[in-house]
């Protein structure tokens, strides 16, 4: 499907519409930011990388029950998904203490949560994003009830299906963030998962595949990228 009038840049992506009015073109850029957009940067091939990445999770996803916005892979660096009404609350899924969950309780990083620790954030980049609890959730009307329960439910239920398939792999899920939106009254996954949203460690090295190597200035960024999309992709037709 051809995309039509651009709609929207994000820090990652760039929004066009399409002659349905349901559907959108998403394409992936190669842009990076971290810490709230004050580090700023390109990863190169990062757009065909994690829209090739992100297809693939989508559809490993779909082969489980767990519908998306996801329709199909276009090209290189598109994908066609279903227009979202897309709630203010990002989820966090941790099974490792890693990044911010390290530094707010002083676990070391690498240090295993006995059971994966959900978190809500307000999705408000003016804000830096806060954490926020389900009372804040109600209380500014961001989501219902029933649709936290099944954010809840169906991020936990994600976590099991990429863990198991990633260990075979031999890549460790340390944490994800995951969107969520509205579409035709339902609830739906969006976004992207990828290096870009998702803490990877190698399993045997705790070498990290993901954007903590651009974070923190550790180079071989587009190399980690390359790397997932490798392991995923092994031997998959």
């Amino acid at each position: 499907m051809d995309k039509k009038e651009f709609l929207y840049e994000g820090k990652a992506k760039r929004i066009y519409a399409t002659a349905d009015p349901s559907l959108v073109v998403v394409e992936y850029k190669d842009d990076a930011t971290a810490f709230n957009g004050e580090k700023k940067g390109q990863i190169t091939n990062k757009g065909m990388l994690n829209n090739k990445i992100a297809s693939f999770f989508f559809e490993l996803l779909a082969a489980e029950g767990i519908p998306s916005h996801f329709v199909q892979q276009l090209s290189e660096r598109e994908m066609l998904v279903k227009k979202l009404t897309i709630l203010k609350v990002e989820v966090v899924t941790r099974n490792i203490a890693a990044g911010s969950l390290s530094k707010r309780l002083g676990l070391a990083e690498g240090t295993p949560m006995s059971r994966p620790v959900l978190e809500f954030y307000y999705k408000d980049d003016d804000l830096g994003d806060p954490m926020i609890n389900e009372s804040h959730i109600y209380a500014m009307e961001m989501a219902t009830p029933e649709q936290i329960q099944y954010i809840s439910e169906t991020a936990l239920r994600i976590n099991e299906i990429l863990t198991g398939y990633l260990k075979e792999k031999e890549i460790m899920l340390i944490d994800f963030k995951l969107e969520f939106g509205l579409y035709e009254g339902s609830v739906l996954l969006g976004d992207e998962i990828s290096p870009d949203t998702c803490r990877f460690w190698d399993a045997k090295t705790k070498e990290k595949l993901d954007k903590d190597r651009f974070r923190r200035d550790l180079g071989g960024v587009s190399e980690a990228y390359e790397e997932i999309l490798k392991r995923l992709t092994d031997g998959v037709k």
